[in-house]
């Protein structure tokens, strides 16, 4: 049996290579919220390719969620996650800013903890830190008899960085591969570190909590026909060829629903704005819902018949918590809920 050709082809890096064919926007969660133009990959490239720099269109820049979505659609294969970071290199840090070059300058000087002796290690992030109870499950199930070592430094700093298209200095870089380099598996929850992750250590196997969690018997076995099952869309995205198909196997072994159009692209549940993530705009805006990061969370529940929503990010699982009374659970709680 043939299989498809592996597609070697290299992303575009700039935009000028933008058709206007607009595809984009049929998954982009910031045009749903806004249906405003100017605010999408499309209307940032006409703007890009008619002259105008990238200082005046800031607002459009710092507005993208970075879900990536977009990628897997665009027919000319633009980089458009590489693009939108670039552009962010381009205007103005806001102030929030030099707290965060402190904090990776801080890093950079700490002494290395000793190196784990287990061959794979899990990076959580914050939001997962946040949650002793579902971190310490993920431990356990990743680890099998024994924990798996939680990241001293698990670079939540540079992944902040990271979305703000900021620098990241080289010790502070540095310092955070070299207590990876070597290791057999590395487990990130943060799908955009995870992109980053692919080009600093390509000889690695890095992979997502996601899919780390649900290709466990245990989990699999708990997931139910009735529930929604839930894709960090990041992660997904930034290896979509691949796991398309790997989470249209776990749909057929679980008969679960999974939050993917008819294009098969992941809908972003918590789609939040560089001002959002910088804590200089509020997630929530109870005075206009349009302009909400739960847009997305209502728009992934509307038809549905479900009894459950099972999450692989703790930000998704948060913003199905604010728009539905239905129970919202963490891959790693599945283990412990009996039905397996």
């Amino acid at each position: 049996m043939f299989g498809l050709a592996k597609n070697t082809r290299q992303p575009r890096q700039d935009y000028a290579s933008c058709s206007g064919c607009s595809l984009c926007l049929l998954v982009c969660p910031v045009w749903r919220r806004s249906h405003d133009f100017g605010l999408t990959p499309h209307g940032r490239a006409k703007a890009l390719q008619h002259g105008t720099a990238a200082a005046d269109i800031a607002a459009s820049i710092q507005s993208c969620t970075l879900c990536a979505a977009c990628e897997p659609v665009c027919p000319e294969e633009i980089g458009l996650v590489a693009m939108t970071l670039d552009l962010r290199r381009q205007v103005p840090q806001p102030a929030a800013m030099q707290g965060l070059r402190d904090r990776m300058d801080e890093q950079a000087a700490r002494p290395l903890a000793p190196r784990p002796l287990s061959p794979t290690v899990l990076l959580p992030g914050q939001a997962l830190r946040e949650r002793r109870g579902t971190l310490a499950r993920v431990a356990a199930l990743l680890g099998g008899a024994g924990n798996i070592p939680i990241a001293d430094d698990d670079g939540s700093d540079i992944a902040l960085a990271l979305e703000a298209g900021a620098a990241v200095p080289a010790p502070r870089l540095e310092r955070f591969l070299q207590a990876l380099r070597g290791l057999k598996k590395i487990v990130v929850a943060d799908g955009l570190l995870l992109r980053h992750l692919h080009q600093w250590l390509p000889r690695s196997k890095i992979t997502s909590v996601g899919e780390a969690l649900s290709g466990l018997a245990a989990v699999r076995g708990a997931l139910r026909a009735c529930d929604l099952y839930v894709i960090e869309p990041r992660a997904y995205h930034a290896d979509y060829q691949r796991l398309v198909k790997y989470y249209d196997a776990l749909r057929s072994a679980t008969g679960c629903a999974l939050n993917l159009d008819l294009q098969r692209i992941a809908i972003p549940a918590a789609a939040r704005s560089l001002p959002q993530r910088l804590g200089l705009q509020a997630a929530v805006d109870t005075a206009d819902k349009s302009a909400d990061d739960t847009v997305q969370a209502r728009w992934i529940l509307q038809g549905r018949n479900i009894a459950r929503i099972v999450v692989e990010s703790m930000e998704d699982g948060a913003a199905f918590e604010r728009v539905s009374e239905l129970p919202v659970v963490h891959l790693a709680d599945l283990a412990d809920d009996g039905t397996s």
